[in-house]
């Protein structure tokens, strides 16, 4: 069983929490750095990922990005954007030494993988792997608002009288959300759900809210521009995109991915929702563990 080692960065005055699976070896493999979902979401369900540590030889970093987790804070709506997110990606790689690095990202932590390459333009990442990511809030709420009207009338007159509103409260908004992110995120919410992604946690909803929105399909936060689809082209790092088939990033979201950055590869997986590597776990593994030794 590999090791685990937990710690602490210094971040803008605050902690960053990292957690580390495996150990650094000289053995050509490059480490994994996982960027979660959210904004606001948490490192937990990457924890899924620990076999791979033992499976490939290869060590694995996680993180709660600040504002949710062990990383958690609230109060401060100035930094929940882009910029703070991915200055604490580049301290983290320097507070650790991860000069050279494979680099994974779920939902909000695919658009940071696209943000990253392009404007930072980093170093040593031999790879990425975007996982129900996307490159554009825009093309993200369309597909959104397109599958609302496959819902039940009453549930897309809730949604829409929210969305008219601006009161995102009720029963009846509640119930369509839920029935909303029942068909195309909660997959892995069943009662064989892994441990790591049922335990209680601290999300960071101020951090969520203030990036991204109320809700999935209506982005209003900081990250309401984020929109790359003509930047795509020049992401030079190989990238796996990986999608379910019932997906809040749909297939569209992800083929457009596929299309524009060049040496890419895009796996769509059947049986699967927001979290692939979740819910496709063994078949995820194995594809993840072939991309990272093709690229090493």
């Amino acid at each position: 069983m590999a090791k685990i080692t937990e710690g602490y960065m210094p971040y803008l005055g605050y902690q960053t929490y990292y957690r580390i699976v495996g150990e650094r070896k000289d053995n050509g493999k490059a480490p994994l750095i996982c960027l979660h979902g959210g904004p606001g979401s948490t490192h937990n369900y990457f924890e899924v990922l620990d076999n791979v540590a033992d499976e490939d030889d290869r060590m694995i970093v996680m993180y709660d990005q600040i504002g949710c987790g062990n990383s958690y804070l609230d109060g401060h709506p100035e930094l929940w954007n882009q910029k703070v997110w991915l200055d604490e990606l580049e301290a983290l790689r320097d507070h650790l030494g991860l000069d050279v690095c494979h680099i994974i990202g779920q939902s909000w932590g695919g658009m940071m993988q696209i943000a990253y390459a392009v404007d930072y333009d980093p170093k040593g990442v031999k790879s990425f792997i975007i996982s129900s990511g996307h490159p554009s809030s825009s093309l993200w709420e369309r597909e959104g608002l397109r599958r609302i009207k496959m819902m039940p009338q009453d549930m897309q007159d809730a949604i829409n009288h929210a969305l008219e509103t601006g009161d995102f409260t009720g029963e009846a908004y509640d119930a369509a959300v839920a029935e909303y992110m029942d068909r195309y995120c909660n997959y892995w919410l069943g009662e064989d759900a892994p441990e790591c992604c049922t335990r209680p946690k601290k999300s960071g909803s101020e951090s969520y809210v203030e990036g991204w929105g109320p809700n999935e399909f209506a982005p209003t936060g900081t990250l309401k521009d984020f929109e790359y689809i003509d930047r795509l082209g020049e992401i030079k790092i190989p990238s796996l995109i990986c999608s379910g088939i019932s997906d809040l990033c749909s297939p569209l979201v992800a083929k457009t991915m596929a299309d524009r950055i060049p040496n890419s590869k895009w796996i769509l997986w059947e049986r699967a929702r927001h979290t692939c590597f979740v819910d496709r776990h063994d078949d995820y593994c194995v594809e993840l563990i072939k991309w990272m030794n093709q690229h090493d």
